[in-house]
């Protein structure tokens, strides 16, 4: 696949070269005059994994937008082993408009699934389950855990709070005991093939949804 040039706000040349729009038609004298426009996207084109509605908008301007319209939940992944799966999770958080990320265990994680999204999303950091625990007290949000082990309530059946933190654990070993431990609840994926688990990143993909579907105002309804 032909690759397109970096783009003026820096995001890595990942993109197809059709992907995304060209220079502002008109040249300069043509550019709006909103402060939400940046000039360097208004005068190369903009290359960025952005809906429509924010071509040409500044980077930091799309986050506070985003900002006003997140939703109350936020999502946390343990992070022992660099899991491949943790860009992918921050992707679909950005995705589904959640709060913030955050980051359990190592501070490092692999950012090539997240396609940039985790400059538009908020990321935090935690040192351990005890601090994130701490955390998630003291912000009065109940630890939703998500994973397929003995006990866990299935997914379809499941009230998910409006504020809370959905917990995901790692491709494989799964959550660790401390994160049950620390959760008010653990839910499950209803599956139906032969396969005892789904990847960690669809998995998260899924309970986002469902608190979606529970929570978020959508189009038409």
């Amino acid at each position: 696949m032909q690759q397109g040039p970096a783009d003026p706000a820096g995001e890595p040349a990942s993109t197809p070269v059709s992907a995304g729009v060209g220079p502002w038609p008109g040249g300069p004298d043509a550019w709006p005059a909103d402060p939400h426009y940046d000039p360097e996207l208004l005068e190369h084109g903009d290359r960025r994994n952005v809906v429509d509605r924010y071509r040409y908008w500044r980077m930091d301007a799309i986050v506070a937008d985003l900002d006003r319209t997140r939703h109350p939940f936020h999502v946390a992944i343990e992070n022992w082993q660099h899991d491949m799966n943790i860009g992918s999770i921050v992707r679909s958080a950005n995705a589904f408009a959640a709060d913030t990320v955050h980051i359990i265990g190592r501070r490092r994680w692999n950012k090539r699934g997240a396609m940039v999204t985790d400059r538009y999303q908020h990321v935090a950091h935690h040192d351990d389950v005890a601090g994130f625990a701490a955390w998630a007290r003291d912000a009065a949000l109940p630890v939703i855990a998500v994973d397929n082990v003995p006990g866990a309530v299935p997914i379809e059946a499941f009230a998910w709070p409006e504020r809370c933190v959905l917990l995901f654990g790692q491709e494989g070993p799964g959550l660790s005991p401390e994160a049950v431990d620390a959760a008010s609840a653990v839910v499950e994926i209803t599956q139906f093939g032969s396969t005892r688990s789904i990847n960690a990143s669809a998995a998260a993909a899924v309970a986002m949804h469902s608190w979606v579907l529970s929570h978020a105002e959508l189009p038409g309804r």
